[in-house]
This record gives structure tokens, C-alpha cells and sequence, in this order.
């Protein structure tokens, strides 16, 4: 089973839960149609690696999100984490009305910093993405569409949360594809507080 560190101890999630187009600049950005329900989706504990890669059988696009990691059923931890997706294959998906799995679940799909105890309210969550020390994304939990207590009152409607799954709540407007070699940083902050930064080495 492939491990996350919360608070300097290795802890290895079930699953991770993510929600996709929460942003209203990052629907746009991509041509899509703000959706009706929550659009949900999952990745397994396979998915979770602590390398950036820029391609997995076709060129992968990065998307940095705030992820919460999860204790006794609540948001207990919050952390930096990356959705890779195969955007090419993901049109193709689409345009067929298939599951996204085979461009969003693929092994190592979800890389992730620490993750450290989150206190107080998530609403003046911030997170940011740097490439090469250039601001690539930033986003708010109060951009979100669906905020991070709705995000997880939907989840435990329909599945079980185990502890130390995590829940990735949505990439902000400025994806773009991975280039090896580029050196990634993401960091969350609250209140302007750095609470989390992490950084990766692209790796082909």
C-alpha cells in the first residue's frame, strides 16, 4: 500500500475522493458546462506516488488542489496535492459519455505533500502552484462552487470513509501540461499563513 505522511507519520489512505470542476475560471478555461450535481470521482491508494511524472503513455496535465485528509469521518489534516490527468484521453471519454478512470486513476496519479493538522475554519484556505518560481495556479475555498462541508456531506451519502482517506476539493483555473525537468511547488496557506509547501523535480 502506497503512504502519505500526516504529521511525520506514514499513513497509508484506502482511496482518494476527488471532485472535479469546482472552479468556475477552471470550467471555463477548458470549455466545459458548470454541472448540475457534484461531479465526483475516485482514485485508488495505487494512484498515490511521491514522483512527478510527465507522462504516463501520453503527455499528463498537472492540477494543484487543496486535499484534506480525513479522521473519525471529518476534515482533520489538509495538505497540497496534484491531480495528473490525461487530457487527451479524457476528451475522448467524454465525447463517448465513458467513466474517467482510465485518464484519472491511472498508478501515480495523485502525488501529494504533507499533511498537517487543520484547525479553526477551512474557508480561509488558499492554495497556490509555482513553476519554476512562476505562479502557475492560485485558488480560494471561497472560489470553490461546492465548499469543502458540502464536499464531504455528498461524499458519505453514497460510500464509506476510512481514516486517513483523502478528499482533493477541485483545481482552480491555469492547468497545463507537465514538463520534466521543471521544478513544481505547491503551497497552502490560511489567512496568508503558510501552512504547507512542498516541491518536485518532473520527472519524464
Amino acid at each position: 500500500m502506497n503512504s502519505v505522511d500526516f504529521s511525520g507519520t506514514r499513513k497509508c489512505p484506502s482511496k482518494v475522493v476527488c471532485i472535479g470542476r469546482n472552479y468556475v475560471a477552471h470550467i471555463s478555461e477548458l470549455g466545459n458546462v458548470k454541472p448540475d450535481q457534484m461531479v465526483i470521482f475516485f482514485k485508488p491508494n495505487a494512484a498515490i506516488s511521491d514522483d512527478l511524472h510527465a507522462t504516463h503513455e501520453e503527455p499528463l496535465q498537472y492540477e494543484g488542489e487543496i486535499s484534506f485528509g480525513l479522521v473519525g469521518g471529518e476534515f482533520r489534516y489538509v495538505g497540497f496535492g496534484i491531480d495528473l490527468t490525461k487530457r487527451g484521453l479524457q476528451s475522448t471519454l467524454i465525447e463517448k459519455s465513458l467513466p474517467w478512470e482510465r485518464c484519472k486513476s491511472f498508478k501515480g496519479s495523485a502525488v501529494f505533500s504533507g499533511f498537517v493538522p487543520l484547525e479553526g475554519k477551512v474557508d480561509e484556505l488558499e492554495v497556490e502552484l509555482l513553476i519554476d518560481g512562476v505562479r502557475a495556479q492560485c485558488g480560494s475555498v471561497a472560489e470553490m462552487i461546492n465548499k469543502p462541508a458540502d464536499v464531504l456531506e455528498e461524499i458519505k451519502t453514497f460510500t464509506d470513509l476510512e481514516d486517513y482517506d483523502i478528499v482533493m476539493s477541485g483545481t482552480p483555473k491555469g492547468v497545463g501540461f507537465v514538463k520534466a525537468g521543471s521544478l513544481y511547488e505547491g503551497v497552502i496557506r490560511k489567512n496568508g499563513v503558510e501552512l504547507v509547501r512542498s516541491s518536485w523535480r518532473a520527472l519524464t
